[in-house]
């Protein structure tokens, strides 16, 4: 019995070692702007089978191998962080109103509606329920969180999770500097550029210059735009290219409903032509099959 403990224990050791590994490897792999595999990110977790924001949702992604899930936060009356997309409760849960007028008791009176509206078992979690939930599992992008970072950053310090962490927005890299400079040594900053926007280019060369990203999050609403091809070819080796397929005039045409149609003019396209290395998809487990598929994807 005592051997048996001990191997059960070396097993859990060696399970945990392995999961802190998975999440750094994500980390690393946007930091060395490694081009070898196209990342993928689970746009408010796997919410077609659980409720979005739910924990269901964040492991259901880590089981099929999603590298970074992106989740939404609110603040409740009393303060804490909750995972949440909408400033009201209406749509995601059974309770109506403002986020900001319910107490966390209150909320956690709730269940979370799946993408049917259909009530679940799932309650709302709360921020550090989620970064202990996916402590060195894989990497978090936290929308909505730069309104009340300095909280949200004693949450990770709390939970272990600093380097886990990436951040996206449309600040200048001064801004960045100013807003967020003390936590860029952990946390990952990209920048978000809408190519249809005048001196688009412009600002992609301010940012490499200044601020040296390990990626960009690029939105354009139609092929006719010539600045996705060039930036293609001007960001390779600087900074990986990050895509949405969520709906197309983020990419372009390309998004998942396409890729229902034709895989390689939606996700091929944006890989091949557009030189994308990380794809935020609403069809996580359709994507990393088409990966796989193309030799993308281990």
């Amino acid at each position: 019995m005592k051997r048996l403990n001990i191997l059960l224990l070396f097993l859990c050791a060696l399970q945990l070692v392995f999961a802190q590994d998975r999440a750094m490897e994500i980390r690393n792999k946007l930091l060395d702007r490694d081009q070898s595999s196209v990342i993928v990110v689970a746009h408010r977790g796997d919410w077609r089978f659980a409720p979005e924001n739910s924990l269901a949702a964040i492991d259901n992604a880590i089981k099929m191998g999603v590298d970074i899930v992106e989740i939404d936060v609110q603040r409740t009356k009393d303060g804490h962080i909750i995972l949440m997309h909408d400033k009201a409760l209406d749509r995601t849960t059974t309770g109506k109103g403002l986020v900001a007028e319910w107490t966390l008791d209150s909320i956690r009176t709730l269940k979370l509606k799946n993408g049917c509206a259909i009530k679940t078992k799932e309650i709302i979690p709360t921020l550090e329920e989620a970064l202990l939930h996916a402590k060195g599992k894989i990497m978090l992008n936290l929308d909505k969180a730069d309104r009340f970072f300095d909280e949200i950053y004693e949450l990770m310090e709390k939970t272990g999770t600093t380097k886990q962490i990436i951040m996206k927005g449309g600040k200048t890299p001064q801004e960045v500097k100013d807003k967020f400079g003390k936590y860029l040594e952990n946390v990952i900053y990209m920048p978000v550029v809408n190519l249809d926007k005048e001196d688009a280019g412009g600002q992609i060369s301010m940012f490499v210059e200044d601020f040296n990203p390990a990626a960009f999050e690029l939105v354009y609403a139609d092929d006719s735009n010539p600045l996705p091809k060039e930036m293609a070819e001007y960001l390779n080796g600087k900074a990986l290219i990050w895509y949405n397929t969520l709906w197309n005039t983020l990419c372009g045409g390309h998004d998942d409903d396409m890729a229902l149609e034709d895989r390689d003019k939606a996700y091929g396209y944006l890989i091949d032509t557009l030189g994308a290395r990380i794809i935020q998809t609403d069809r996580p487990a359709y994507l990393i099959e088409y990966l796989k598929e193309k030799g993308l994807r281990d």
